[in-house]
C-alpha cells in the first residue's frame, strides 16, 4: 500500500498507515521533500519513504519507477494530499487569487488523477483500490474554507470519472473519504478555523468531533476486499452533523 501524504502525526496519512500496519500491510510512504522524510522517518521507522513532490510531473514518474524496482505491484493507493495558500487572507470568494486556486487544483485535484495514470499499470488490476481525502460536503459555503470546498468538489468528481476510465482495462475501485472537521496540521493554517470545529463538534449528534483515527479506519475499508460493491463513491465520516444543523440547541443557546 502506497500512502501519500503525511507530515506529521497529526495527518490523516499518518493514522491511516498505522491502521494498515496493524492490519499487517506492507505500508509504502511519500512525502514532498527530503527534509519531510527525515521527519516522517521518526514515525514510521523502517517503512520505505519516497520524496516525490506532485507539482513536477518527473518527479511523480520518479516515484512510479522507484516503487516497481521495489515492490512490482501495488494493492492500494492513498491520496492524502491538499494545499491551499491562505497568505492573501481571508478574501470573499470573488477575489480569490487566481495562482492560488490553480496551485490548490493542482496539488489537491489533479495530483490524484496523475498519480493513478502512473501507477495504472502496477496497480492490482482485481482488486486494487485507490482512496482520496475529501470532505464531507462541498455545498457548505463556509467562508474561511473559500476556494478549498470548490477544488474539493473537482476531487470528488474527479473520483468517479477515473473509476469509469480504469473500469475498460481492470477492477481498480476509486473511492473517498469525506470527514468532517478534523485537527490537523493542514487543517491549522485556514483562518478562523478553531471556531468552526468547535461549531461543528456542537452540531454532531453526539457532541464529539470526528477523529482522524475514525477517518483512517474508513480508508482502510475501502481499501480492503471488504469494500468490494464500493465503487466512484465517498463515505461520509460527519458523526451526523449533516442532518442537525438545526438543533434546538444551536438555535436557541439557553
Amino acid at each position: 500500500m502506497l500512502v501519500t501524504g503525511m507530515a506529521n502525526r497529526k495527518s490523516v496519512a499518518y493514522h491511516v498507515g498505522r491502521v494498515l500496519a496493524e492490519a499487517g500491510a506492507d505500508v509504502l510512504y511519500s512525502v514532498r521533500s527530503e527534509l519531510r522524510r527525515e521527519s516522517v522517518r521518526k514515525l514510521v521507522g523502517d517503512a520505505p519513504i519516497y520524496v516525490c513532490d506532485v507539482e513536477r510531473p518527473e518527479e511523480i514518474e520518479r516515484l512510479r519507477d522507484d516503487v516497481t524496482r521495489d515492490r512490482g505491484r501495488l494493492q492500494g493507493l492513498v491520496h492524502s494530499l491538499a494545499y491551499a495558500d491562505y497568505s492573501a487572507g481571508w478574501l470573499p470568494f470573488h477575489e480569490t487569487p487566481r495562482t492560488a486556486f490553480l496551485q490548490a487544483v493542482d496539488i489537491s485535484c489533479f495530483s490524484l488523477i496523475a498519480l493513478s495514470n502512473a501507477f495504472r499499470d502496477i496497480l492490482d488490476d482485481e482488486q486494487g483500490s485507490v482512496v482520496t481525502v475529501s470532505i464531507s460536503t462541498t455545498r457548505m459555503a463556509a467562508e474561511n474554507y473559500g476556494y478549498m470546498a470548490p477544488v474539493k468538489a473537482a476531487l470528488d468528481s474527479s473520483v468517479c470519472f477515473l473509476a469509469k476510465s480504469f473500469s475498460e482495462f481492470s477492477a481498480v475501485r476509486f473511492n473517498a473519504v469525506g470527514p468532517g472537521l478534523l485537527k490537523t496540521s493542514a487543517s491549522a493554517g485556514i483562518p478562523g478555523y478553531v471556531d468552526s470545529y468547535l461549531y461543528a463538534e456542537s452540531a454532531t449528534l453526539r457532541k464529539q468531533a470526528v477523529q482522524t483515527q475514525e477517518v483512517a479506519n474508513a480508508v482502510a475499508f475501502l481499501l480492503s476486499p471488504r469494500s468490494s460493491g464500493i465503487n466512484a463513491g465517498s463515505l461520509v465520516i460527519d458523526a451526523g452533523m449533516s442532518v442537525n444543523y438545526f438543533d434546538r440547541r444551536l438555535v436557541s443557546p439557553e
